[in-house]
């Protein structure tokens, strides 16, 4: 497994700051409010990040094209979703790190035109940087802020540029384990 990029304490701090819009308030309250935000901008493509965003955002009717999970809730084991997809792809992506077989995971599923879920073993809360960076412009790509909502991030030319400078600033580490 050759992992592409670590992550920095410098960029630990930096990105416990939302990278998109920051929907507060309960599930029921940023999901209502996600859905107005996807009925006015008809996004191209939607994508979930985290169990709890995907659960939430599937019970309320609004199905991702991919969902990225890890079968953990503030780090403590859940049961597996069951997610209507055609295709389930498994990677290993240890804490803090993004390695090559999740990005070209992430990569193929938007090139593919069904629905897709990622299973990491590891952790899954940096691939939400990768989904942004390789997901069609319009996008959207929506997480969890623990204790605060979920984020709703919009991609963007400029939106990718910002990922890119955080990418840039990771150590990228390019040796096989």
């Amino acid at each position: 497994m050759a992992v592409a990029y670590s992550i920095t304490p410098e960029l630990r701090i930096r990105l416990k700051k939302p990278i998109g819009k920051l929907i507060r308030g309960s599930f029921t309250e940023t999901i209502r409010l996600f859905k107005g935000i996807i009925e006015k901008e008809k996004p191209s493509v939607i994508i979930s990040v985290g169990d709890t965003v995907t659960r939430n955002i599937v019970r309320n009717h609004v199905l991702p094209q991919l969902s990225i999970v890890d079968n953990r809730v503030m780090r403590k084991i859940t049961k597996p979703l069951r997610l209507a997809t055609e295709n389930v792809v498994c990677v290993k992506n240890p804490p803090g790190t993004i390695t090559e077989e999740s990005m070209m995971a992430i990569r193929e599923a938007l090139k593919s035109n069904c629905r897709v879920k990622i299973v990491v073993d590891g952790e899954e809360d940096l691939l939400a940087l990768i989904a942004v960076l390789f997901a069609p412009e319009n996008s959207y790509v929506i997480y969890g802020q623990p204790y605060e909502g979920v984020v709703a991030v919009k991609v963007t030319q400029e939106k990718r540029a910002e990922i890119a400078e955080i990418l840039k600033a990771m150590e990228t580490v390019r040796k096989a384990k």
